[in-house]
């Protein structure tokens, strides 16, 4: 393996123009989609137990589906 071509899967050099901040929009993991107690247990990475469960079905009780965003970037 010749060693000047650069590793692709290592990243590029930041441009001047990517030092911009990340849309809102890009930033939540939510497709659309139901959240149900167990995304919420795995987002919060916790194990998928009945505790954890009943956890999760509390806090969306509570939250609704903005409860997974505020586990997740």
């Amino acid at each position: 393996m010749s060693m000047s071509q650069p590793d692709a899967s290592r990243p590029s050099e930041p441009r001047a123009d990517d030092d911009r901040a990340t849309p809102d929009h890009l930033l939540h993991a939510r497709t659309g989609t139901e959240v149900s107690p167990e995304d919420l247990v795995l987002a919060a990475g916790r194990d998928v137990t009945p505790e954890n469960l009943e956890w999760a079905r509390r806090k969306l009780a509570e939250e609704g589906p903005s409860a997974l965003d505020k586990l997740l970037p």
